[in-house]
């Protein structure tokens, strides 16, 4: 449904605007390492998050609502320090500041949902309590490396996942056949992505959905066409931009190529709802998330599509983002020592019940990967790779996945002024990443904060 797909996309854009960028992130260093709410332990303490107590009454939201309130309400009846789950409408749709503006006034939540490409602003800000002497050895051994990788600085844990998310190439099938097209045309390389592309799109249809809208969400789903050619932002190792590369230029000249050609749209059909956009005939393929498997079991259960992983460019190699959020503890809170025992204890132990609440969310609250060993053992005994969809997610497109990388405000900024710049304004592919490298390097040169990765 419309509230489920729309959610997913503004959720994981991870939150803020450029404005807040310009007046919050930037000053993230000093701004929030002073947020420090009141000391009142006897307060219940807030976990500010995007699902419970759910507005709506319809819909996969209610699951997902439902599982939130039980795992508040598990560690309620046995702890005296209460937990409030606190809704955030519109938690991080790009103009939505709230939730930075509440920690730079001194009043951040204890516990809150992060992602990864949002968790510089709030380390480097001094914000985040380190879980790693709450957990035990094998529960930190049981998280998959993948997941757990953004959220570590040295040896501190600094945000439990809660899920897994890759992106894929979702096809219509109906669309296809009405094209004369067969499952053998679902294209492998980017040449035949922009060709089917092209002979998907009509006037009522467009042939390919590219994510158009500025924002974390968009650099999430841009980053795996620049790895596929083997590029990337920032090298790991030596913590230099590589924008100027090839890579870097010929993932942004794609999704130039997509709007010149009139094969994708400047605007997301049916409002970003991907089952209702290819059950009216609005869209052809579209990249997007595991996520939409819940989607489309909601709203479309008889409607036919297909996934497949994401075409790569001529010499590339396979590659798709992991993305997820994170429960995190607000260093500065009430009771940081109780809210990390909220959050240990409830993602990330090796108690029979927190291998089960994981492995309840990713299958069946939702439909994602497991950032678990355990509870990923826990979904396959409970059959849920043997649906087609989710063993193509499990067989073929988590193997070639990367983990959401991190940067600090101002990168995210600089990749997506180049993007939009080349998408939507017809800029040159080469003059935007020659702009994005020169700005990245003088930023980097006074960087001081923890590795971009």
């Amino acid at each position: 449904m419309v509230a489920e797909s729309i959610a997913r996309r503004s959720l994981i854009k991870g939150g803020l605007s450029a404005a807040a960028l310009s007046v919050g992130a930037l000053a993230a260093g000093s701004a929030l390492a002073g947020c420090a709410p009141s000391s009142k332990s006897e307060e219940p303490l807030q976990f500010w998050q995007f699902y419970a107590p759910a507005p709506q009454q319809t819909g996969p939201l209610v699951q997902q609502s439902k599982w939130f309130m039980d795992a508040v309400d598990s560690w309620n009846k046995k702890n005296s320090q209460q937990v409030k789950p606190v809704f955030i409408p519109a938690y991080t749709n790009p103009a939505n500041t709230r939730l930075a503006t509440a920690f730079a006034a001194n009043a951040g939540p204890d516990i809150f949902l992060l992602s990864p490409g949002d968790f510089l602003r709030y380390y480097n800000g001094d914000a985040l309590l380190d879980l790693a002497p709450y957990m035990s050895q094998d529960a930190i051994d049981d998280f998959y490396p993948e997941a757990l990788g953004t959220r570590k600085v040295g040896d501190g844990i600094y945000g439990l996942p809660m899920e897994i998310e890759p992106l894929a190439l979702i096809y219509n099938q109906k669309s296809f056949e009405k094209a004369g097209l067969s499952e053998a045309d679902v294209p492998k390389n980017w040449e035949q992505m922009l060709d089917v592309g092209e002979k998907l799109s009509t006037n009522s249809q467009a042939g390919l959905v590219l994510e158009v809208v500025p924002g974390y969400y968009q650099n999430f789903t841009f980053y795996p066409w620049l790895w596929q050619g083997k590029g990337d932002v920032v090298d790991p190792a030596t913590q230099r931009p590589q924008l100027a590369e090839a890579p870097f230029q010929n993932a942004l000249d794609l999704f130039g190529q997509s709007i010149k050609r009139g094969i994708s749209p400047r605007t997301l059909p049916a409002n970003g709802d991907l089952p209702v956009a290819f059950k009216a005939g609005y869209a052809a393929m579209w990249q997007s998330g595991i996520w939409q498997l819940a989607a489309f079991k909601q709203e479309t259960p008889d409607l036919p599509y297909g996934i497949a992983p994401l075409p790569t460019p001529k010499g590339g190699e396979p590659r798709t983002i992991l993305g997820g959020w994170a429960w995190v503890v607000n260093k500065h809170g009430r009771n940081p020592e109780a809210a990390a025992k909220f959050v240990v204890e409830t993602m990330g132990s090796m108690s029979e019940e927190s291998i089960k609440r994981v492995s309840d969310w990713c299958f069946g609250a939702k439909s994602d990967m497991s950032p678990r060993k355990s509870s990923e053992k826990l979904m396959a005994a409970n059959g849920a790779f043997e649906e087609s969809h989710m063993k193509i997610f499990k067989e073929l497109i988590l193997p070639t996945g990367r983990g959401e990388p991190r940067f600090p405000p101002v990168v995210y900024k600089t990749v997506s002024n180049a993007l939009q710049a080349v998408q939507l304004a017809g800029a040159s592919a080469a003059s935007q990443a020659d702009t994005a490298q020169q700005a990245l390097e003088a930023y980097l040169a006074n960087y001081r904060g923890a590795p971009l990765l």
